[in-house]
């Protein structure tokens, strides 16, 4: 009786994993049919058609900050802004009531890379809600009373943005990592640039970037995809075929820290990056899992028995860390592999220390164990990450502009599923080991250890 009471928690452990995988595999054979096409002009039409009554359409323009130059950085989140003020057709009182008559959402976001405007509506409206998102991108007017108002609210939003740590952190590496490149600059850019931006700016950067081959109409859930490309001609056909916006050269890294003192702050907020690989790299998918076995923690995850992740083990029963994630965030053409902190102050040199160890070890001996284990995380994290019609959209959007095409589930499945401890330590070793480090910190960081020391650290001296 006593061994067949021990073993019911192994049994029901096991039940579960293959209840999960079950409903892993079985969400792999339901992902919907990719359906791509191009008009003569250029612009793109992808969709994935799902049993759903609501719909989620949206352009993803291939224009962000890293596009921009000194002088006119911040442009580019400046008119996602202004996107929904009033066009030539349409006053902004005009465009609130129907998207209020017809039950329809609109959204817009800026971010190093991409602008995407996003329509959430009934199945029933995504031919309106393509025509006004063409009318909205096409015809915009820019008054200038409407420019100068949204002037203030940027300008409120850039205060509200630097009073933020990961925000003012991660804006803070960028700059240290690429600091003779636009990938360095910030989203909202600085506030002299937003006080000086004109309307003629906004138009320009329109005609620049606003092009047919750099736009991509894509629609999820209950769509049609012949309709939508009928739409999307009629909204989008006009548009240049030229793609006119100048080559952007590959930023280099630069190994190095910036810190921001401020004492009067309860935590230390920092972190530590290399750089990375680009979305299309056979490195991407080693790397994430690498990151995935690093994890992440909060002290509200509770105690330290139950968590995979050593590095979250060491933060509970050391009190190392307040939490910490670790990130691998691409970009075309290049990355920043790392992790993001918060520590009390004295406890900093403490948690640098465990996590660079960490990199370490995942550079000479990652076991088949984690490596499998973060490999289901892994799995799961992008699975749940798309369970929205939004998200589905924003991730087929992104795809189609940098890797320059849809990478269907299965094959993202069976990518992660080739991954070796082997191929673990191979990325980490090239990515990590020995490599300079680029270091953002902000609060009581006296006790912050010394650039050499870091640099020091990426590799472990054996004899």
């Amino acid at each position: 009786m006593a061994f067949r009471q021990a073993l019911r928690p192994l049994v029901r452990a096991q039940t579960s994993r293959h209840m999960a995988q079950a409903a892993y595999d079985q969400s792999l054979v339901n992902t919907a049919e990719t359906k791509i096409t191009t008009l003569a002009n250029g612009f793109r039409v992808v969709t994935e058609q799902t049993p759903h009554q609501t719909a989620c359409v949206a352009v993803h323009v291939d224009a962000g900050s890293r596009f921009e130059n000194s002088h006119n950085n911040g442009t580019a989140h400046f008119l996602e802004h202004m996107a929904f003020k009033g066009t030539n057709k349409r006053s902004q009182a005009d465009i609130e009531k129907q998207v209020e008559t017809m039950g329809m959402r609109l959204d817009a976001y800026t971010s190093r890379e991409a602008t995407v405007y996003t329509a959430r509506c009934f199945s029933g409206d995504t031919g309106s809600a393509i025509e006004l998102l063409g009318d909205i991108l096409t015809n915009s007017t820019f008054d200038e009373r409407a420019v100068e108002a949204e002037r203030g609210v940027i300008l409120r939003e850039t205060q509200e943005v630097n009073s933020i740590p990961e925000e003012v952190v991660m804006d803070y590496l960028h700059s240290v990592s690429f600091p003779t490149s636009p990938l360095g600059y910030t989203i909202l850019g600085p506030e002299d640039n937003v006080k000086k931006i004109t309307r003629d700016d906004l138009k320009s950067y329109i005609d620049t970037f606003y092009t047919a081959p750099r736009m991509v109409l894509v629609g999820t859930g209950g769509v049609d995809h012949d309709m939508l490309v009928e739409a999307a001609e009629k909204a989008f056909g006009h548009l240049s075929a030229e793609n006119k916006a100048p080559a952007v050269p590959v930023p280099d890294f630069h190994g190095a820290e910036v810190k921001a003192r401020d004492d009067s702050k309860p935590a230390a907020t920092f972190a530590l990056a290399v750089e990375g690989c680009s979305w299309a790299s056979p490195d991407y998918f080693p790397l994430m899992v690498g990151s995935t076995i690093i994890g992440s923690w909060d002290r509200s995850f509770g105690g330290s028995g139950h968590l995979s992740s050593k590095l979250a083990r060491l933060s509970v029963d050391e009190k190392l860390a307040n939490s910490f994630m670790s990130f691998n965030t691409s970009y075309t053409d290049t990355g920043l592999w790392g992790i993001y902190a918060s520590t009390p102050h004295n406890q900093i040199d403490d948690f640098i220390y465990a996590t660079t160890q960490e990199w370490m070890r995942l550079s000479h001996n990652a076991s088949d164990s984690e490596v499998d284990r973060a490999k289901m995380q892994l799995k799961a994290g992008i699975l749940f990450g798309v369970d929205s019609l939004q998200a589905l959209n924003d991730e087929i959007g992104r795809q189609i502009l940098t890797l320059g095409r849809r990478m269907p589930a299965v094959e993202v499945d069976a990518r992660i599923s080739a991954v070796t401890a082997s191929d673990v330590c191979s990325a980490m070793s090239n990515y990590v080991y020995d490599r300079c480090p680029s270091v953002a910190a902000v609060g009581p960081i006296e006790q912050f250890p010394d650039y050499n020391f870091l640099r020091g650290s990426m590799l472990w001296m054996r004899t």
